[in-house]
């Protein structure tokens, strides 16, 4: 049985459907939004219960998520239920959730650490189902501008605004799987977003 479970954190709602594994995290404006978000991501003959007050395991990923998108370091792990998604799937994901805060990389980027093409990583991006503990805002376009993002590019750009570390230049990281991430100081696409969301 999927335990679900909402709750909210400094005007954001967050909801988590989870067993002995997350299963799926969400985020949004309202608790409506992110309970939707949550109920359209479960496997579909799975049984599954909303519950009024969160387990332990469901409060620590909470805190977790909090922690997220107040633009803190986390050094905690997650188990994530990624046994179901497809192999190519799972292999990006945890490609991106190698970037650390302060930095982004783009989705051409991540295709070369792990194989495929950007196209794939984008749409991979859109229907991650861990947001925000799987940092897909953190993956930018080729230009390094935002691109696109589930929650509103407003959103993502308020999510990197809290990630910045003033690192002064990209770099190349080696991932779990082998391959060479090139990363970027997020400094460089908040510059060029700020004229849209800023302008003089």
């Amino acid at each position: 049985m999927i335990q679900i479970y909402t709750q909210t954190a400094n005007d954001t709602w967050l909801a988590i459907a989870c067993t002995k594994q997350i299963i799926a995290t969400s985020f949004a404006t309202t608790e409506q939004k992110a309970l939707n978000n949550i109920l359209n991501k479960l496997p579909f003959n799975v049984p599954f219960q909303i519950l009024p007050s969160p387990s332990a395991y469901a409060q620590d990923t909470f805190i977790l998520m909090t922690n997220i998108l107040d633009g803190k370091k986390i050094i905690s792990t997650f188990d994530l239920a990624t046994d179901k998604l497809p192999k190519y799937t799972t292999t990006v994901l945890k490609a991106v959730m190698q970037i650390p805060i302060g930095y982004v990389s783009t989705y051409g980027a991540v295709a070369k650490a792990v194989g495929g093409g950007s196209r794939a990583v984008g749409n991979i991006m859109a229907g991650n189902i861990f947001a925000p503990l799987i940092p897909c805002h953190r993956v930018v376009k080729a230009n390094l501008s935002l691109g696109g993002y589930g929650g509103g590019l407003k959103t993502k750009y308020h999510l990197l605004m809290k990630e910045k570390r003033g690192y002064p230049e990209l770099k190349n990281i080696t991932i779990k799987n082998g391959g060479v991430l090139q990363i970027y100081p997020v400094e460089i696409t908040l510059s060029k977003a700020s004229k849209i969301f800023n302008p003089v």
